[in-house]
């Protein structure tokens, strides 16, 4: 069967690979769509310290179930269409023994520390299948990245009645604005690219400030009545938004991370001692997550095209990141259709 490697940072390649054989307790799925993540845009630049080459990528997975392994409960049936959390996890570290497995110290993600779904079939354990009602692939290619932006928002907190500030408008943000927007919070976001700024408008931001153009701190506290919003989430990763989201909170705030930056932060610490501010990160996603995602498309409250940039043929995945990698300002969401 064919895959798809990105072989070191700028090359890729396709090569013919034997197809799984489906192992006690797992699933053969056909692959029928697969997103590209940022993960893999940094692995393709060679700034993904977790990933090593030859690598496939990918692990934002909408697929066909094609045959169920022995040891697998009367769950599924061939020709399902699912989607996939991608993660493993150990059942013994600290992460896990909190019930927290997306943050499992041994983590291998699809994609990177192992290799991805950007390939014809793939075996996963059955626990890691989750069925969708829809027929459409692109959805189901949609709500991974979308659970990482509501992980993210759930880790905030958001109450009806509250205001919260979310840096980038990429995929990650906007699933962190849905969330918000579910909550009953007032969502200001954030950016330096217009045509996303439009988009989260159009999915019910309430405001939206390009950063480029406009005072940040001074637009956010005319929008919050001087005081600040009380929650800040930062899905850029650029070191001057983990600053920004630290300055604009409002005291006793509260601020997440889920973008990488790519380099130290320095802070001024009194800001955050002063403040009394609840500061913490966001890894990924849970499967209480994924399911907050599927009961959203399924009261059809979004477009799912809006967020879709483009979907590309299989046999052009190295064109189209290297054509994102050249402008990746340019893109919301490229799929692959297999």
């Amino acid at each position: 069967m064919k895959a798809f490697f990105i072989d070191e940072p700028g090359k890729t390649s396709f090569r013919d690979i034997p197809k799984p054989a489906v192992r006690e307790g797992e699933v053969l799925l056909k692959l029928k769509r697969v997103g590209y993540c940022g993960s893999d845009l940094n692995t393709y630049r060679g700034r993904n310290p977790l990933v090593s080459y030859p690598r496939i990528p990918g692990h934002e997975i909408a697929a066909y179930i094609e045959e169920i392994g022995p040891g697998v409960p009367d769950l599924f049936s061939p020709g399902e269409l699912i989607t996939a959390v991608p993660y493993t996890n150990c059942g013994k570290c600290g992460g896990c023994l909190k019930n927290r497995p997306n943050v499992c110290e041994f983590n291998e993600t699809l994609g990177v520390q192992r290799e991805g779904s950007m390939t014809e079939y793939i075996s996963l354990p059955y626990q890691k299948i989750l069925k969708v009602n829809t027929e459409d692939p692109n959805v189901a290619a949609m709500i991974e990245p979308l659970a990482v932006g509501f992980h993210a928002a759930r880790r905030g907190r958001p109450e009806k009645g509250e205001t919260v500030v979310i840096f980038g408008c990429g995929l990650i943000g906007v699933g962190a604005i849905l969330k918000s927007l579910r909550s009953g919070a007032t969502v200001i976001a954030v950016d330096i690219d217009n045509g996303k700024l439009e988009l989260a408008k159009t999915l019910g931001a309430h405001h939206v400030i390009n950063s480029a153009e406009e005072d940040l701190q001074a637009r956010v506290k005319e929008l919050t009545e001087g005081i600040g919003p009380d929650l800040a989430l930062e899905a850029v990763g650029f070191e001057g938004t983990y600053v920004q989201a630290i300055d604009v909170v409002s005291y006793a705030g509260r601020v997440v991370y889920v973008g990488y930056a790519n380099g130290p932060v320095t802070y001024e610490t009194k800001k955050f001692l002063l403040k009394e501010l609840d500061i913490c990160g966001s890894r990924g996603s849970e499967a209480e997550d994924f399911m907050d995602v599927i009961d959203m498309l399924e009261e059809d409250v979004i477009d799912i095209n809006l967020l879709i940039t483009r979907v590309v043929p299989f046999n052009e995945a190295g064109e189209a990141i290297a054509a994102w990698s050249e402008n990746p300002g340019a893109v919301t969401k490229l799929i692959l259709d297999l």
